[in-house]
Order: C-alpha cells, then sequence, then structure tokens
C-alpha cells in the first residue's frame, strides 16, 4: 500500500463530513488534504483511544519526532511520507502541526475547561490550525482569507463539541466551558448522566448561537477573489452548518443520549450544490 493509499483509507474509513469536500479537487490537492486530515486523524486518535496514559504519551511524542523527520527529509510513516510533497508544494509550517500536537497534548492533561478563553485555545490548536494549513492548501492570494481559514476552523470544532457532548461525557469529558454550565445552572453531574433538561437544553443553544458567529465571522471575512480556491472549505461549512441546524431542530439536549448525522447522500448532495453554485 502507497502512503497515499495509506491516507486515503484512512479518511474513507473515518466517514467524516470532510471526506466529501476533498473529491473535487485537482489530485495534488486532494492528495495533500487527504494526508493533512489522516496526520490529524492518527494524533486524534492517540488522546481517543489509548487508556494508558502512558502509552498515549509515548505515542505524542514520536509523532513529535516524526515532524521533525518530515522537515528534514526523512519520514518514516506512511501519513509523513504522504505530506512530504505537500510541504514542499505548498509552503506548509512545521509549527503548525507541532501546534496540532499540543492540541492532542491537552486532550491528555485535562478533560474540563473552565471558560471559552481556555477553550478557544484548544479549538485554534485542534481545528483553527487545520483551517490554516488547509487554506495554503487550496490557495489564495487575500491575507483576509487566513481570518476566514481561523474562524471556519473554530466553528468546525465547536460544531464537533456540540454534536459529541454525550459521547464525550461517557469519556468523562466535559469541553463546554464550566463557568458557563454555572450559568445556565447545570451540573457536571446533568452532563455524565445524560440528563435531558430544560437548563441544558438552554445551554446548548447558547453554544449553538456561538458556533453559528463564529460561521457568519469566517464568511464574512472570505475575501471574494479567494471564494472559488477555498470552495472545499466552504463545502464542509455547509455540511457542517447543516448539521448544527439540524441538532437545534431535533431539541439540542437529546446530543447528551445520541448522537446526530447526515446520510451520506445529503452529505453528496450539498457537496455538490455548494461546489456548483460557487
Amino acid at each position: 500500500m502507497s502512503p497515499q493509499e495509506y491516507c486515503q483509507q484512512k479518511a474513507a474509513a473515518s466517514g467524516s463530513s470532510f471526506y466529501y469536500s476533498f473529491m473535487f479537487l485537482p489530485q495534488p490537492k486532494r492528495e495533500a488534504i487527504t494526508a493533512l486530515y489522516a496526520f490529524c486523524r492518527e494524533v486524534d486518535d492517540i488522546a481517543d483511544e489509548c487508556s494508558e496514559l502512558h502509552t498515549a504519551q509515548i505515542k505524542l511524542d514520536w509523532w513529535r519526532s516524526e515532524i521533525g523527520n518530515l522537515y528534514t527529509g526523512q519520514p518514516q510513516h506512511p501519513v509523513s511520507k504522504a505530506l512530504a510533497p505537500a510541504v514542499e508544494a505548498f509552503g506548509l509550517s512545521k509549527e503548525h502541526f507541532q501546534e496540532i500536537i499540543d492540541g492532542m497534548q491537552m486532550d491528555l492533561e485535562q478533560n474540563r475547561y473552565h471558560d471559552f478563553k481556555q477553550l478557544q485555545l484548544y479549538c485554534y490548536r485542534v481545528a483553527s490550525v487545520v483551517g490554516l494549513l488547509s487554506a495554503a492548501i487550496f490557495g489564495y492570494s487575500n491575507r483576509n482569507t487566513l481570518k476566514y481559514a481561523h474562524d471556519l476552523g473554530m466553528a468546525f470544532q465547536l460544531t464537533n463539541i456540540i454534536r459529541d457532548v454525550g459521547e464525550d461525557a461517557r469519556r468523562n469529558r466535559i469541553y463546554l466551558p464550566l463557568e458557563e454550565l454555572q450559568m445556565f445552572g447545570v451540573s457536571e453531574h446533568d452532563i455524565l448522566h445524560g440528563n435531558e433538561t430544560e437548563q441544558v437544553r438552554k445551554l446548548l443553544e447558547f453554544q449553538i448561537e456561538r458556533a453559528e458567529s463564529f460561521y457568519d465571522r469566517a464568511l464574512n471575512a472570505l475575501p471574494q477573489e479567494d471564494r472559488k480556491a477555498q470552495r472545499t472549505g466552504l463545502i464542509m461549512a455547509a455540511i457542517y452548518r447543516t448539521l448544527l441546524r439540524e441538532i437545534l431542530a431535533d431539541q439540542p439536549q437529546k446530543v447528551l443520549n445520541s448522537k446526530t448525522s447526515l446520510t451520506p447522500l445529503r452529505k453528496l448532495w450539498l457537496a455538490w450544490t455548494t461546489w456548483i453554485r460557487i
């Protein structure tokens, strides 16, 4: 199996909404963004699947070293081998890859966030930085596009957090800021035990409103001249924002005990219609 095939398999197996936006790209960009996504999956899976903290730390440290190998022309892993052409072709920053790993390090070290400022740093590392790398792969001529990429990454991660509240709680993780739980009269017990109360509904509506504001900020920041180049990100936005609105329409407190998702056909339809419109 080639490095590109490994990354393709990793992306397809995840069933992620991102996969549906990649298929419209020309081959060099498609291979680059698929390799980036596979890298994110590799390091994210360490935090999610390694129950032994020491083992997870060893694996993250290995990836820190492997990024060093990538930038000295000696990648070992199939994903970093697939990333090598993209690093050179699109000028991808070594520091951004290290920041993504820093975000996964946060998952090893904490499972609660006191306020939105703390959460925002986490979202920046695991999502906004990915947005900045993606924008470089897609191409841009106006630096305001980086503001769009940053805020769109925030919107995606906040959507993920809302969608996965119940799943994360079953791992004893609460990404919703504790300060905001208190503001809405919601306890950690409510989240951890799936109590679908009116207070939880209002808390999640507040989170959805914040995520929507980041989508608005991102789309308003994208310069007209870069819309065509960045339409893969706009496809992702269409799919993720539709998911967010489905959660709101279906009573958001239900995410504590079930996971809202879009069918593959609907994702494909959103991807196709967004591509054609832009």
